[in-house]
C-alpha cells in the first residue's frame, strides 16, 4: 500500500509541474503494468487531481491545492480568523475531558486559549502545540512521539500510531488541509493521513476547525468522510453552499466571528 501511494503521489507532482502524464511513460517509469497506471489515474481522477484523455491524464486545476506551504508560512495566513476559531474552540473543552489536538497553526491557536482549563489532558503530535501547551501547569499533556516533519513540526510514524491505539478520547480537534462535500477531509502527506484516521478512531466527537479558504479544495490523501465529523468551526468566509450542505446532513457549523 505505501508503495501504491508513493507512486500516485509522485504521479500527481509529474502531474502539477508538467500538466500531463503518458500512461506507457509511466509504467516504464514506475516498472508496473498499464493497468496498474490506469487504476492509479483513475484514484488521482476521482479525487479531482486529474482528467483522463486519451492515452494519459492532465491536471484539473479547479480545485487543487497545488503546493503544501511550510509551517512558517502558514501562521501568517488567515491569522486573524485562526486567532477568532482558536477562542471559540477551546469554549468546548469541559473540565474532565481528555482531547487530542492535531498539529497545525489553527490547532495552536486553541492550544494558547487553554491556560486556565482544569482536569483536562490533552494529547498532541505537534511540536508546537506541545511547546505552547508546556507553561500551562495545570493541563496534564502527553506527546505522540515517532519521527518529526519538520515542513510542519509535527510527529508521526508508527510510535505515534501504537500509541494512539490505546487511548480513547472525548474529542479530536482536527485541522485540515482540503474540505470538500464529495471528497472529503484531506491532507497532502499519507502518513499524516495514516495518522488522523487513527486519531478519529480513538475519538467519541469529530471537531474540524478551519479558516474558510479550506473548502473546496482537496489534496492526495482522505482521513475521513464529511459525514463522520460532528462540528465545525470556521470563520464568517464560509460560503452558504457549505454551510447549508453540512448544516442539511446533521454537522453543527459554528461560526467564529471576528472583534
Amino acid at each position: 500500500m505505501r508503495d501504491t501511494s508513493s507512486r500516485r503521489e509522485k504521479i500527481s507532482s509529474t502531474l502539477k509541474t508538467a500538466g500531463s502524464v503518458q500512461v506507457l511513460s509511466l509504467a516504464e517509469r514506475f516498472g508496473v503494468s498499464t493497468v496498474t497506471i490506469r487504476k492509479d489515474l483513475k484514484f488521482l481522477e476521482d479525487l479531482g487531481i486529474s482528467k483522463r484523455t486519451y492515452g494519459g491524464a492532465i491536471l484539473n486545476e479547479g480545485n487543487i491545492r497545488i503546493v503544501e506551504r511550510a509551517i512558517e508560512h502558514k501562521e501568517q495566513l488567515y491569522a486573524k480568523e485562526k486567532s477568532e476559531i482558536g477562542k471559540v474552540a477551546a469554549q468546548y473543552v469541559s473540565p474532565g475531558d481528555a482531547i487530542i489536538l492535531d498539529s497545525g497553526t489553527t490547532t495552536f491557536q486553541i492550544a494558547a486559549q487553554l491556560a486556565d482549563k482544569k482536569d483536562v489532558t490533552v494529547i498532541t503530535n505537534g511540536l508546537n502545540v506541545m511547546n505552547k501547551l508546556a507553561h500551562f501547569e495545570n493541563l496534564e499533556l502527553i506527546m505522540l512521539g515517532g519521527t518529526l516533519r519538520r515542513k510542519n513540526m509535527s510527529f508521526f510514524g508508527v510510535h505515534a500510531e501504537q500509541a494512539l491505539r490505546e487511548l480513547h478520547v472525548d474529542k479530536l480537534f482536527l485541522g485540515v488541509d482540503g474540505f470538500h462535500m464529495e471528497k472529503g477531509i484531506t491532507t497532502h502527506f499519507e502518513p499524516e493521513a495514516q495518522l488522523n484516521r487513527l486519531m478519529r478512531k480513538a475519538a467519541s466527537n469529530i471537531i474540524v476547525v478551519t479558516d474558510s479558504s479550506k473548502f473546496g479544495k482537496v489534496c492526495l490523501h482522505q482521513i475521513l468522510a464529511v459525514e463522520q465529523v460532528s462540528t465545525v468551526i470556521t470563520d464568517s468566509g464560509i460560503a452558504d453552499e457549505y454551510r447549508t450542505g453540512l448544516e442539511n446532513i446533521g454537522i453543527s457549523v459554528i461560526v467564529a466571528e471576528q472583534d
